[in-house]
């Protein structure tokens, strides 16, 4: 008796990891492209140089990310108040990078990201950016 024949994969998707202690967050309708196809959305928890990131809001393509000095056993806290972008999908390699939200780099901070140390501040600028 001969096994059935192997279906065929799609291709193999890589991106930028998330450690495996940050929970997965399922798409959403907000979490689609222009063209309407599915990304990949903003992890709602990462840390990054030190710093813990924690999404606290969100309304639309901007979110406010409460950032906490990790190696501080008091940390002071501040508010990153972000636009939320979208990068295509892209092949690398031959393999394909999926669709994905992206956090603005420092190239962008004052356009598309400003860090407060004011809570009320934070959602003020989130109102004004959604």
């Amino acid at each position: 008796m001969r096994a059935p024949p192997k279906e065929k994969r799609g291709p193999v998707l890589i991106g930028r990891s998330i450690p495996s202690s940050t929970p997965k967050t399922s798409a959403t309708s907000e979490a689609r492209s222009r063209k309407g196809h599915s990304c990949k959305p903003l992890p709602t928890r990462f840390r990054h140089d030190g710093f813990d990131y924690r999404q606290i809001a969100r309304e639309g393509n901007a979110a406010i990310y409460e950032q906490t000095w990790s190696r501080c056993s008091n940390p002071s806290v501040c508010y990153e108040v972000v636009r939320i972008r979208r990068r295509e999908g892209f092949e690398i390699d031959g393999r394909f990078v999926e669709p994905a939200e992206v956090y603005p780099n420092s190239e962008a901070w004052g356009v598309d990201g400003f860090t407060l140390t004011d809570k009320d501040a934070a959602f003020a600028k989130l109102r004004e950016l959604a």
